[in-house]
């Protein structure tokens, strides 16, 4: 099976709380995207009591690639709206501090799911609409597939945390 990906967004998909931490809707049910897909409610029951089982868990990645982890999602359910995600950036990692500051700054503002299809159907507009999903990995990335939705963020935590790195950085360099 191909695995796939869904960029997804609301008005509050990701929403920064003391420092690092980010929560929001992956995916929406009911909305069509750019692809022509339609994420069903309960796409992803299974795959996340599977998951729950297994021990494993959802992995937060930076656009997509399996090589950049950049925080761990501490919650991920479905709710009657989509699945929401709630996690951290990990601090220790590059790239998790360039999306914190990208995020602070309002350049970058979008999630995305990646799995695989279990079970999908077509409705009578050529839509597909995904009933069963076996989910992999959210990730933070620039261009979500629904664009008319935008992240809600403060940035002044993030702003702080950009700076406090910003001076460990130049104190390391005098060193």
């Amino acid at each position: 099976m191909k695995l796939e990906r869904k960029f997804a967004q609301g008005e509050t998909c990701v929403t920064l709380e003391e420092g690092a931490r980010i929560a929001g809707y992956a995916s929406w049910f009911g909305v069509e995207d750019t692809g022509r897909d339609v994420v069903e409610p309960g796409a992803y029951h299974d795959s996340l009591a599977r998951m729950a089982v297994e021990g494993r868990r959802v992995r937060m990645l930076w656009q997509h690639d399996p090589a950049q982890v950049i925080g761990v999602w501490d919650e991920v359910r479905e709710d009657a709206r989509g699945l929401f995600v709630k996690g951290r950036l990990l601090p220790g990692v590059e790239k998790a501090r360039e999306a914190a500051e990208l995020i602070g700054a309002g350049a970058l503002d979008g999630l995305s799911i990646g799995y695989t299809v279990r079970r999908a159907g077509k409705d009578g507009q050529g839509r597909r609409l995904l009933k069963e999903l076996e989910l992999w990995e959210v990730s933070l990335v620039t261009f979500p597939m629904l664009p008319s939705a935008r992240v809600g963020a403060k940035a002044d935590p993030m702003r702080d945390m950009a700076r406090a790195i910003t001076a460990a950085r130049l104190e390391l360099a005098r060193d």
